[in-house]
This record gives structure tokens, C-alpha cells and sequence, in this order.
């Protein structure tokens, strides 16, 4: 740990305020495009989102949740039914117009991603069977990935957002690469927030030691800036990434690990185009040939409920 940049990686709670167990945004250094917040509410708590001029995805991490929102048109209230566990699939959501202000309560863990932006787009309810679930590599560089805001999925201004299941024991976010240079149609320039969960790998015999499941992840830097992360992850810590290379997120044997991506530019286009590290972007070529990992995809456990 004494190689990480603390401006970089932020344990969890290490970023309270508001209200929020975590808060990112335009006020944290080097900071400009993404934001997020994270919190653990009771069934009496309330969380005011505002101001207007952010646009927001709100996604139950566990729990379930409601959000009034207000415009000009009046206030509106939206159920989230969510999930148990960030491991337990796709979640129900809501987009939140940037032409919008509201509250959020409820009871259980919550994200909200957001972007500052003054494009105002239609708020807009994203059910959890419409989610796009897409697995991808093979082998040990499994992993399940829950679109959440692509530009194919969701008419957003400015914010990319997707969740990203890891396996016990898999890697993913590799070959590391990075997205801060814009070349047209090749590279788009994104500023990325990582969100970790980690819990005993599903099915596992675990006792006492959710608190102590865990995975690694890595950022280095490249010819738009230095950065350097080696870090132990667990639930509620949080990695920005404003530049350079990034990954593997790895799952440790024993645990899975979840992470939410939350990411934004300065780019006209909002598309999220990737360069793989020259020296690692051979390793796609070996996952020919291998399975995709059985375990996936992970919805329900084999008892029949959601973990």
C-alpha cells in the first residue's frame, strides 16, 4: 500500500459528508467529470439530491428504495424494488434529468453516479429484466458486466455508467488499458470511478469473514499523466481514475468481487473507446479456445433466493 497515490484511492468512509458514507464530485482534487455518492440508509433516513444541472443514475446496491423527484412539472415518487446483494443480478434504476431535483429514502446500501451537465434528457425508469447483461472473456478472465448506461441503452447526456461482477479466484478490467487520450474513433478521453463490494464467493463455507473478503486492484501511469494504485480492495472503498492504465481488478481466491464504473469526459462524442497496454494486449488472443467460467451468470443461488 505505501506505493498508492491517496489522492487516488479512498477507503471506505474516508470520503463522508452530507449525509453520505461517500461523496465524489467536482469538489474533490483533480476532479471534474464523474461523481458519486454511496450510502447505508435506515428506514427513517432521507437524502436531498440536488442541485439541477447533474444528471443522476440512482442504483440500489441492497435494499429497496424510493425517489421523489421535482420538476416543472410537480413532484413524482419511483419505487426501486433493487436486490439483495450487489451479486444477486441486475437491479432496477433511475435516471434522473438534470432539469431535476428530488429525495432519496429507503432502506439498504445506494449509489447514485452522476455528471454535471446543462443537456437536460428525459428522466427515465430502467427496469432490471430490461438491463443488458453481457459476459465476457473466457477462463479465468470471466466476468459479468450489467449495462447500465451505454449510449445503446440509455439517452444520457454525458454519464457511462455499468456494473462489473468478478468471480472468485477471475480477473477483469484486462488487459489493463486506459482512456485519456481523445483520437477519433479509436480513443475517448473518460474520467472513471471505480465503486468495490467483495463477500465470500457463492456457495463458500465463510463463518465470520464478510468483513474480510477482498481483491486487488492496479492503475499505473502513461503519457497523459502519473498515477500509481496497488491496493487491497473491500466493499465501500473507491478508486478514481483520471488517467493511465488500468487494471487487472482481480477477485482473490475464496471471494467476488463487484465494482461499479462511473465514467464521464470532456469529448463531444460520448462513447467509451479503449487502447489495451501494448505489452499485455496479446493476452486476448489466449482466452481462444477456453470457456466461458461456469459460474456465470450470477442471478440466483441454487436455493432459490438472491444472495
Amino acid at each position: 500500500m505505501s506505493s498508492t497515490d491517496q489522492r487516488w484511492f479512498h477507503r471506505r468512509a474516508t470520503l463522508a459528508g452530507e449525509g453520505w458514507e461517500s461523496v465524489v464530485d467536482e469538489r474533490t482534487p483533480g476532479w471534474q467529470h464523474t461523481g458519486l455518492r454511496i450510502a447505508e440508509l435506515s428506514p427513517t433516513d432521507s437524502l436531498v439530491l440536488a442541485p439541477a444541472g447533474i444528471e443522476r443514475i440512482v442504483i440500489p446496491l441492497s435494499g429497496s428504495f424510493t425517489v421523489t423527484l421535482d420538476d416543472q412539472a410537480g413532484a413524482t415518487t419511483t419505487r426501486l424494488n433493487g436486490r439483495a446483494s450487489v451479486f444477486a443480478g441486475p437491479t432496477d434504476a433511475l435516471y434522473l434529468s438534470s432539469a431535476t431535483t428530488g429525495a432519496l429514502a429507503g432502506e439498504g446500501r445506494v449509489a447514485v453516479a452522476s455528471s454535471p451537465t446543462d443537456v437536460v434528457k428525459p428522466s427515465r425508469y430502467l427496469r432490471a429484466e430490461d438491463t443488458p447483461v453481457e459476459l465476457r472473456g473466457r477462463g479465468v478472465s470471466s466476468r459479468q458486466v450489467h449495462d447500465l448506461g451505454s449510449p445503446q441503452t440509455l439517452d444520457a447526456a454525458r454519464l457511462l455508467v455499468c456494473e462489473v461482477i468478478t468471480p472468485a479466484g477471475n480477473w477483469s478490467s484486462y488487459p489493463p488499458h486506459k482512456h485519456d487520450e481523445h483520437r477519433a474513433g479509436r480513443e475517448s478521453r473518460l474520467e472513471e470511478i471505480y465503486y468495490f463490494e467483495s463477500a465470500p464467493a457463492r456457495g463458500a463455507e465463510h463463518g465470520d469473514s464478510d468483513t474480510a473478503a477482498f481483491g486487488l486492484f492496479s492503475a499505473y501511469s502513461s503519457p497523459a499523466g502519473e498515477i500509481e494504485i496497488d491496493a487491497v480492495v473491500r466493499t465501500g472503498d473507491i478508486a478514481l481514475v483520471p488517467h493511465g492504465y488500468h487494471g487487472p481488478a482481480a477477485a482473490a481466491p475464496g471471494y467476488d468481487l463487484y465494482y461499479l464504473n462511473v465514467m464521464a469526459g470532456p469529448d463531444p462524442e460520448r462513447v467509451w473507446l479503449i487502447s489495451d497496454d501494448p505489452a499485455h494486449a496479446w493476452v486476448r488472443s489466449s482466452w481462444n479456445g477456453h470457456e466461458l467460467d461456469g459460474r456465470l451468470p450470477y442471478t440466483t443461488d441454487q436455493e432459490g433466493g438472491v444472495r
